[in-house]
């Protein structure tokens, strides 16, 4: 049951206004640059001030050769206007499996609205259905002792950016994303590929060291993943929640601790689940 959700929540309402772009002609390390100084993860593309494309960082490492950002973007993003409303963002999110929508007014952009900023807006709402529906049940999980470069292995194999991490005793231990992985990795070579791996005033967001710490997940062989275990790198005690928790609680998780999936346990911290932030968009599309 949906109790108190306000009406007419507009993009233009929840939209970040000031919006880091990329503009053509221009190039992967311009790209590059401004991820790091924004700390994002992409940006749309724009010419003659219309919106072209979106680059993203996964479209950098799946093509580490190519240097022209017109090139390197998807072309013809999915876009949504100011005056649409919550729903329809959610639906066009899910719908395309994107993570963010540019937002365009008479052909011009004038923000972007991503998951995070409709999962935060659900956070305000009071959406008290239990969570259970909405759980991904399929989940890849690593033991705590299992040796790091089989965890990568593992997560570069079934195609996830993090796993739940189990004890012995099958109870929720932890949590390993791809971000600790690349954290706890030594990078191989990289003064070796090129001049810009150690140029760059020793900046470690030039391509050939973010190629290097990123390709676990492209085959790249320049990344040393360290004879660790799960359990020296995991996220102890990570954020959890219940099948009877609600949509807005678990949105609310989401915000204060800015994450993108929540593991679900039961009484005995047996992990049933993972609820993602895309999962969280579900019951406004139902609610229609």
């Amino acid at each position: 049951m949906l109790t108190h959700m306000p009406k007419n929540i507009f993009i233009e309402d929840i939209m970040v206004r000031d919006v880091a772009c990329a503009t053509l002609p221009g190039s992967r390390d311009e790209v590059l640059k401004i991820l790091k100084n924004k700390h994002i993860s992409g940006v749309p593309v724009l010419k003659d001030s219309k919106v072209v494309g979106v680059v993203t960082r996964t479209n950098l490492l799946q093509n580490p050769e190519e240097e022209q950002l017109a090139l390197l973007m998807t072309r013809d993003p999915i876009t949504i206007s100011p005056g649409s409303d919550l729903q329809t963002a959610a639906r066009l999110l899910l719908q395309h499996d994107v993570r963010r929508l540019p937002v365009v007014d008479n052909g011009k952009l004038v923000g972007l609205v991503t998951v995070a900023d409709v999962v935060g807006t659900i956070a305000d709402m009071n959406i008290d259905i239990p969570i259970k529906d909405y759980v991904e049940t399929e989940v890849v999980a690593i033991y705590s002792e299992t040796p790091l470069p089989v965890v990568a292995r593992i997560m570069e194999l079934a195609g996830v950016k993090a796993v739940p991490v189990l004890d012995a005793s099958l109870e929720l231990t932890g949590i390993i994303s791809d971000r600790d992985i690349i954290s706890a990795s030594v990078i191989e070579d990289s003064v070796e590929m090129s001049d810009m791996s150690a140029g760059q005033d020793d900046d470690a967001w030039t391509w050939e060291s973010m190629r290097d710490t990123m390709s676990i997940y492209y085959s790249v062989s320049r990344i040393k993943v360290p004879n660790l275990i799960g359990s020296d790198i995991m996220i102890r005690e990570p954020i959890t929640a219940t099948y009877i928790s609600s949509v807005s609680d678990c949105a609310r998780k989401m915000k204060r601790n800015r994450i993108d999936q929540i593991p679900i346990i039961n009484s005995n911290r047996k992990l049933q689940g993972l609820l993602r932030d895309h999962d969280l968009l579900k019951p406004l599309i139902e609610s229609e």
